[in-house]
């Protein structure tokens, strides 16, 4: 992922998400951060000054600007559907926050925009192109456990309530845990094993309301008006049977996030949400599990700031338009969207949902030209 050139890069969204892009893009001199909106201007001028932005004003400013290239849409997931349509129709590539959309006819105008305009769209999350979920793709390409059979994910409670100052979102339609970190943990398994075609699933509401407790917190109860707690049963086209556990009411655990069963052993993944950590194999004939060693260097520290940096994706997207792959490609996340909104509808009436989109597994990342 070697750019040669220096794309200019707007930032739509000032939120809970910004800093991390902020930190994150830091790492490629060739994106170039020239202005930041936000739809409360007051927001962006802060966020400018910060981080040193050479200019910032409303949502309309960065639409406007036509010196900017690529738009990165952190706006709340609502929105990121029409903002990233009016993105595409200023003549703007773009690299959205996941999910794509938290509808799939949302959704599907996004890859209409994209064809219309010939504006590529990337999309969140990029972490299963860091060096855990790359050794973990490696290990399955080589064969190290033999023919995959099946896989088990459980996605536990990311606690919003208690740091995000207004996690409503979290709780109401196009929300709930399959569309908060279902991305990561269903990107992770596409990836890895090629694109899914049916899945069932049942859900139900835990709690009916939360108490949130963070600090600086704009609201102290939530009314849930979706089901917090979901099984699912997933088949992937390549014959391998999954499940899933998502839930906002499971807040301790010592299951793993993630793991594929094969014909020869089972490989363990790290956490999904993280671009690094480690990836654990044991094949029938090991006395005990052993670590895998990274394919890629490690691409993050393990502090607090640093552990969530982002920015991957976007290089992702700037390389695509220097005619390289696009990984994080708009179809490949409306795949998992699909996934996801079956999931999610799915939970309220159970039934077998047939998954009608498709995708191509990403190229795995080439360790000679591309630079995480």
């Amino acid at each position: 992922m070697s750019s040669k050139q220096v794309h200019r890069v707007g930032i739509l969204g000032c939120g809970d998400v910004f800093a991390r892009y902020a930190v994150g893009l830091r790492r490629y001199p060739e994106l170039e951060v020239v202005r930041v909106g936000d739809v409360v201007p007051d927001r962006a001028k802060e966020a400018a000054g910060e981080y040193g932005y050479p200019a910032y004003g409303d949502a309309d400013s960065i639409f406007a600007d036509d010196s900017i290239e690529i738009v990165v849409n952190l706006t709340p997931p609502k929105y990121h559907a029409a903002t990233v349509v009016r993105a595409l129709g200023a003549g703007k590539h773009v690299y959205v926050e996941k999910p794509l959309a938290t509808t799939l006819e949302d959704g599907r105008r996004v890859l209409e925009a994209s064809a219309s305009t010939g504006c590529l769209v990337g999309a969140a999350p990029d972490t299963f192109l860091g060096d855990a979920g790359q050794t973990a793709r490696r290990a399955l390409d080589d064969g190290l456990i033999g023919e995959p059979l099946g896989a088990s994910a459980f996605i536990r409670h990311g606690r919003v309530e208690t740091r995000h100052r207004d996690p409503r979102f979290f709780f109401q339609p196009g929300g709930g845990p399959a569309m908060d970190l279902g991305p990561y943990y269903f990107a992770t398994l596409v990836n890895c094993l090629g694109p899914i075609s049916s899945v069932a699933a049942a859900g139900r509401v835990g709690a009916p309301q939360r108490k949130v407790t963070a600090p600086e917190r704009v609201v102290d109860l939530i009314d849930v008006s979706i089901p917090t707690h979901l099984s699912a049963i997933i088949n992937f086209r390549c014959g391998v049977i999954g499940t899933a556990q998502m839930s906002f009411d499971v807040w301790d655990t010592e299951l793993p996030w993630l793991e594929v069963y094969g014909t020869e052993g089972t490989l363990s993944f790290a956490d999904p949400d993280r671009l690094d950590g480690e990836v654990r194999v044991r094949r029938h004939e090991d006395v005990d599990w052993r670590v895998l060693p990274p394919v890629l260097p490690a691409v993050l520290t393990h502090t607090k700031n640093e552990q969530f940096r982002r920015g991957f994706g976007v290089r992702d997207l700037a390389n695509a338009l220097e005619g390289g792959p696009h990984r994080t490609s708009a179809v490949f996340a409306f795949h998992v969207l699909e996934v996801l909104c079956s999931t999610a509808s799915g939970a309220q009436e159970p039934r077998v949902v047939k998954i009608a989109s498709t995708c191509e597994r990403p190229q795995p990342i080439d360790v000679t030209v591309d630079r995480p």
